[in-house]
């Protein structure tokens, strides 16, 4: 993976450098210009802060580069990536140190507005030579940095919930990056990362990690509910509350961090395979209950009209009105998200979700999923075995041999941030993707240019599909 947010060399001299990925003309096009306006933070570990701005741009290789001061540090989200199992070795004391740091610059920033993805964040291990103590941190300005992380590939929404501000956004971010570090694994490892964030679905900490420290746990549990609305938590906690009582436990009683082994107290194997037991049973019953709850969520017009028509005609058009206002929305979701959301359920051929997202846009992917929907459906009520579909990620991912005359679906995505930027009412991306049309055995090349606005609501929406088709 190219790091778009780095150290590098600017006329000999090293700078914190950021690699917009636009040429001099995007660039400009873009407005990309006035985030040379957007300040940063060097947070020291005394508590006092500076304000770190842009120094300049450069035009390297036709490309970009926004850069600024020196800050010599690592990236916070390689840090926690380096942690890859539970070991309790030097990574995972590095990691826990540097989260520890992190938490308590955003305490001393206080409403400031910092970033708040862990790839944005730098983190001083060592005393450098530009008067930054080991300690420091560094917050690098949220909107350049978060255009850097979105082409470099890095998932913004693995740390981050859409739902929440301030500092409920901090300590929700402190207690995922903690359950990574503490457990070994990233507690929303599934693609619909929002709605597990929203609804509570993770694997809980003291199954995760049932020799962890009761106390930890407890605190990282409740910062993960903080999105929920239905929460069921042992501590009761504000959001402050929550990442104070995170800091003091691992600071310790004589205020220095306490060694990553100390929060693990011995688990006998009997209790280990009680745990592995509880752990297997309680996923097998989330499971299921997911899937049967977003199952009905995505389907409830056809099971509420299918029920109608065994009672009253009139039952029917109540359970479709009723259905209309719960249908899917893009509540929350940034406008790549939506674009993504877009074509997977093309893929999916979630039609409901694609009428949702589409606003004037032309409709001409929505009925080809519809009437696709149609024929799968009366070719399986004839033959069983006679309306195979394979969703094309599964094929490519398992080899994608050819022929493939059942795969169908969408492969490939790669968008391209072409004009606007998410605090305004109109963003414009190039999408490049492969169509596999189902029954034909091999893919098809195209680009769209998508405009999405805002509705009346504040959601996302594609507004506008100009394709090219190769």
């Amino acid at each position: 993976m190219q790091r778009r947010i780095l150290i590098s060399n600017i006329d000999n001299n090293p700078v914190v450098s950021f690699n917009t990925g636009l040429d001099p003309r995007s660039f400009a096009r873009t407005k990309m210009s006035q985030s040379m306006i957007e300040q940063g933070y060097v947070v020291s570990p005394n508590g006092s802060h500076t304000i770190w701005k842009s120094a300049g741009v450069n035009d390297i290789e036709n490309i970009m580069h926004v850069w600024g001061p020196l800050f010599n540090g690592k990236r916070l989200d390689i840090l926690i990536d380096d942690v890859s199992a539970l070991t309790q070795n030097n990574s995972s004391q590095v990691a826990l140190q540097a989260v520890l740091l992190w938490m308590r610059a955003k305490l001393f920033l206080g409403d400031k507005k910092s970033a708040a993805n862990p790839g944005s964040a730098f983190i001083c291990t060592e005393n450098d030579n530009v008067s930054h103590p080991k300690g420091s941190i560094f917050f690098s300005p949220p909107n350049l940095s978060n255009r850097c992380l979105f082409i470099e590939g890095a998932e913004l929404d693995r740390y981050n919930c859409p739902d929440l501000t301030g500092l409920e956004a901090a300590t929700f971010c402190a207690g995922v990056m903690l359950y990574k570090i503490l457990t070994g694994s990233h507690p929303y490892p599934s693609a619909d990362i929002y709605q597990d964030m929203r609804e509570g679905v993770f694997l809980p900490v003291n199954l995760a990690a049932p020799n962890l420290d009761t106390k930890i746990s407890d605190l990282i549990q409740a910062a993960l509910l903080l999105p929920v609305v239905n929460k069921k938590v042992t501590l009761n906690l504000k959001a402050v509350d929550i990442i104070t009582n995170m800091i003091k436990t691992l600071l310790g009683g004589d205020n220095k961090m306490v060694s990553i082994s100390s929060l693990y107290n011995p688990l006998p194997v009997e209790k280990e395979r009680r745990f592995e037991k509880e752990r297997k049973n309680y996923l097998f019953k989330q499971n299921y209950k997911v899937k049967i709850k977003r199952f009905f969520a995505r389907n409830r017009i056809g099971v509420i009209a299918a029920i109608s028509i065994l009672f009253f005609a009139g039952f029917i058009t109540f359970s479709m009105v009723a259905g209309a206002s719960r249908r899917p929305t893009t509540e929350g979701m940034p406008s790549g998200s939506v674009v993504h959301a877009y074509f997977n359920a093309l893929s999916s051929l979630d039609h409901m979700f694609m009428e949702a997202i589409l606003n004037g846009a032309s409709k001409e992917d929505l009925n080809y999923a519809i009437n696709m929907t149609a024929g799968i459906k009366a070719m399986q009520a004839y033959d069983m075995s006679s309306a195979v579909l394979i969703p094309a990620g599964a094929w490519v991912n398992n080899g994608g041999e050819l022929p493939a005359p059942n795969v169908f679906g969408v492969t490939d995505i790669t968008l391209e941030h072409m004009a606007g930027n998410e605090g305004d009412d109109m963003m414009v991306y190039r999408v490049n993707y492969l169509l596999w049309p189902y029954n034909e055995g091999y893919s098809i090349s195209r680009t769209d240019v998508i405009t999405l606005r805002r509705d009346r609501k504040g959601n996302w929406r594609i507004t506008e599909i100009t394709r090219i088709e190769r």
